[in-house]
């Protein structure tokens, strides 16, 4: 049986690009055997509107981004019915007939943050991926972190900040951060992609700092930079009730850039080597598997994740947790997966799988 899958991608974050590349790389590798897609854009306005079916529209070289074409996505109109409709720009209205799965691809803020999978929840559409209060954990940082720190896992000190309170009480501020040891790094509780991240070795660059994040969001980290190697592994649900999946780990090894950046996660810029599988020996490598599923399932995870950390030597510190990592043929999360046996078209359908079978 051919099963139809809603691809959604595109959205009003500062993420549109890479989740428009994201859905590009799905279009491509897809099983177009047991799969039916209807990709469905939403605009930088937050328009939805149905896509051609064509992965060369969505080249991550070019930084694509959905094209407001005047169609109008409809989701069900209750939980009673599967069937999707769309509004087309001369003003008439169709029938996308029954969806099974949605598979949302967005990136960041009004899509991973618990947004849409509560939409699509109110009308009882299955879909990939974490649910309301994972993906809506995993999308800020500081109750993230909050989280993981109450269930025993380690992270980096840290002091929250909003604009308000930065402006309102800027010398009480000050003394708290100061307390954490330089470097640190400034990043805006609910972004990605290290979009308004700086690192800051001097006091004197906070105010810069601090005003590239806060353009981002309104909270902002000030995390303690961690001495150690940058380790990734991608986290899948466990099937049948059994336990959380753990890839390989994967590294990022940083040698002519002050960090992993966009411009080198995306532009393929110079000074980053991302390595799978990581150098890392069997008891290590047991070790950061637990950590990262402890991780995973402590924000109550489902579907996917990839769990970033620093590796000083003796401890995993848990950086971030990324509900909907990176998914391009080149990503670390399918690397990661490729690495532990799991090609990427694979990796594709056990999502949708997982995504079936998930109770909400």
């Amino acid at each position: 049986m051919t099963l139809r899958i809603a691809l959604i991608f595109g959205g009003r974050s500062s993420e549109h690009a890479i989740s428009c590349a994201t859905a590009g790389g799905v279009l491509g590798a897809i099983d177009r055997e047991r799969f039916e897609v209807v990709p469905i854009g939403i605009t930088r306005d937050g328009a939805w509107t149905l896509q051609p079916d064509d992965a060369g529209r969505f080249r991550l070289a070019d930084l694509p981004e959905v094209a407001d074409d005047g169609s109008r996505v409809h989701l069900p109109a209750s939980a009673s019915t599967r069937e999707w409709t769309v509004t087309h720009a001369d003003g008439t209205t169709a029938s996308l007939g029954e969806i099974d799965v949605a598979f949302p691809l967005l990136h960041g803020p009004f899509g991973e943050d618990g947004t849409l999978q509560g939409a699509l929840e109110l009308v009882g559409v299955p879909y990939v991926g974490n649910g309301v209060l994972g993906s809506a954990l995993g999308m800020d940082k500081h109750f993230t972190k909050t989280v993981l720190q109450g269930a025993g896992v380690e992270v980096a000190p840290w002091v929250t900040v909003t604009e308000q309170s930065w402006a309102a009480e800027r010398e009480l501020w000050e003394r708290r951060m100061h307390g954490l040891d330089l470097p640190v790094f400034v990043k805006p509780a609910r972004a990605g992609s290290s979009v308004g991240v700086s690192r800051v070795s001097d006091w004197a660059e906070l105010d810069a700092a601090l005003a590239v994040a806060f353009h981002e969001d309104s909270r902002v980290l000030v995390e303690q930079g961690i001495v150690g190697r940058e380790l990734e592994c991608a986290v899948l649900s466990g099937r049948d009730g059994g336990p959380t999946r753990v890839s390989v780990a994967g590294e990022i090894v940083v040698t002519g850039r002050e960090f992993y950046d966009f411009e080198a996660k995306y532009r393929d810029a110079p000074g980053v080597d991302l390595v799978c599988p990581a150098s890392l020996d069997e008891q290590e490598l047991a070790e950061m598997q637990r950590t990262a599923a402890r991780a995973f399932e402590a924000i109550g995870g489902s579907g996917l994740a990839r769990v970033d950390f620093f590796f000083t030597g003796a401890d995993f510190v848990v950086n971030e947790i990324n509900t909907m990592p990176g998914f391009t043929p080149i990503s670390m999360f399918p690397a990661c997966w490729q690495a532990s046996g799991v090609s990427y078209p694979e990796l594709i359908t056990e999502l949708i799988e997982l995504g079936r079978a998930a109770i909400r």
